[in-house]
């Protein structure tokens, strides 16, 4: 049987009760020992004599331990400076994942640049698309057809615009009423 120790330090605590002998059955002797639920009584010969009639002894108070212990202000220190030196490193790691999470971006948009390329460059390999530019760019036409160009030359419509002079403003009817009067009245009496 292992014995325990109190917390307080003191000696192992006592098991009372019936002892397991072989095979687990309690033994049969005839000390049997009785557990006892009442409070712990000390020996009255470990009890210090008090002095009958005197005054009583004054009590102390026990001195408060420290808040903190040696062990625990050196763990502390130890946690410190672990901290210290992990940040530096913590902090370049996170650097580092930013710099690679935005190359992996700029590697994403890089493929799908070239994608767009290359089926860009699908188009010129056909024929058809080739004829289409050349005319569009370079007015090429077909043997047999005759090219019509457009210009648009928005400064010279301005400018044969001003050129011509404006067409007369038709007559108003109030206009030709008061001349046919004035007409009239300019004719001679006989």
């Amino acid at each position: 049987m292992t014995q325990r120790r109190m917390p307080s330090g003191q000696g192992p605590a006592r098991r009372t009760g019936p002892r397991a002998g072989a095979g687990g059955r309690p033994s049969t002797s005839s000390t049997t020992r009785v557990r006892n639920t009442g409070p712990i009584r000390v020996p009255a010969s470990r009890r210090t004599p008090r002095s009958e009639g005197g005054p009583a002894a004054k009590r102390t108070d026990a001195p408060r331990p420290r808040a903190l212990t040696g062990r625990a202000t050196v763990l502390i220190a130890v946690f410190v400076a672990l901290a210290l030196a992990y940040t530096y490193p913590l902090r370049v790691y996170l650097e580092q994942e930013s710099q690679i999470a935005e190359m992996e971006r700029a590697a994403t948009a890089q493929r799908a640049k070239i994608a767009d390329t290359a089926k860009e460059l699908e188009k010129w390999n056909d024929p058809e698309y080739l004829r289409i530019q050349a005319r569009e760019n370079f007015f090429y036409v077909r043997p047999g057809e005759t090219p019509l160009l457009v210009y648009y030359d928005a400064a010279g419509a301005a400018r044969d615009a001003e050129e011509k002079a404006p067409a007369a403003a038709p007559d108003r009817w109030y206009d030709t009423l008061w001349s046919s009067v004035q007409a009239a009245n300019a004719e001679p009496a006989d």
